[in-house]
């Protein structure tokens, strides 16, 4: 098994991270500066993916900070957005954020039970239904909103808070609503997901795995067959010497690349087969 945790990568954003544990702003669109080159929110994705968990230290002090934010005794430093309620969506990206790393936070565990009851009710006639949705979300939420909209919920805040809170039902009704969400997944794949990327080496596909490692979190029973044309297609898409290569444009600086260097073919490659092997094995249906 590949490790990345020692990766240049890696040494350079926690070089970054600052005493309270953050990177500065939190959000991903929050514009960073050369003062603050890159976000918490983008420190934290890019850790997790080259092999970081709770039991690393820069790990420990960002959920720190994020639990800190999260109960009120500090807050994030972007600026309030007026689009939707700024403050439901702060607690859901901080709740969001503290359990892909730890599930052992009330708070972050509280939100994610109201958005699975939220969720719950949209799809309990086994179909997304808007009216139920947004009736759930107005009662548990204590709205009308302070502003703006309400938030999507094919997003990657909701899709990744409630992967191990909702019941087999819903679980299966939600997963076929984001493959068939025209929009794919919010911050993560903005095309439809039942429909395969055109071409497996680029950015786009590699985007499109994300979102497909996304939807892999959900254990409950029958979502990961609904998963099996994936694996088909990245069966289908390795290299006659049973290797994966999704080529030099899959590099974007936050899931490509994992090694120091793609200058060696090889290193690509190993990179690749590295991820994708480890999602068809997540998508096992015995796993």
């Amino acid at each position: 098994m590949a490790d990345y945790r020692n990766s240049k990568w890696a040494s350079e954003i926690i070089e970054l991270q600052k005493d309270d544990g953050s990177w500065g702003y939190f959000h991903t669109l929050s514009n960073p500066s050369k003062r603050n080159p890159i976000t918490t929110e983008q420190a934290l994705r890019r850790l997790e993916i080259l092999g970081y968990t709770i039991n690393d230290k820069p790990i420990i002090k960002a959920v720190s900070y994020m639990q800190d934010c999260l109960a009120g005794k500090k807050s994030i430093p972007d600026r309030r957005e007026k689009l939707h309620d700024w403050d439901i969506f702060t607690a859901l990206m901080l709740s969001t954020w503290i359990r892909r790393f730890t599930k052992n936070d009330y708070n972050a565990n509280d939100i994610a039970k109201k958005w699975a009851e939220i969720i719950s009710h949209a799809f309990e006639k086994g179909v997304y239904d808007n009216n139920l949705y947004v009736d759930t979300y107005k009662k548990v939420h204590g709205l009308p909103p302070k502003g703006g909209r309400l938030l999507d919920l094919a997003t990657f805040y909701q899709v990744s808070l409630v992967t191990d809170s909702l019941d087999d039902k819903t679980a299966s009704a939600f997963m076929d609503y984001l493959l068939q969400n025209q929009s794919g997944i919010y911050y993560i794949y903005g095309k439809q997901l039942s429909i395969l990327p055109q071409t497996f080496k680029s950015k786009e596909a590699s985007r499109y795995i994300a979102a497909i490692e996304l939807l892999a979190e959900y254990r409950n029973p029958g979502c990961k067959e609904k998963l099996m044309f994936v694996v088909d297609w990245l069966e289908s898409s390795k290299e006659h010497e049973g290797y994966w290569d999704m080529g030099t444009t899959a590099k974007d600086g936050i899931r490509f690349p994992l090694s120091d260097s793609w200058r060696k073919k090889e290193l690509r490659v190993k990179d690749c087969t590295y991820r994708i092997s480890k999602l068809i094995k997540k998508l096992e249906i015995s796993g």
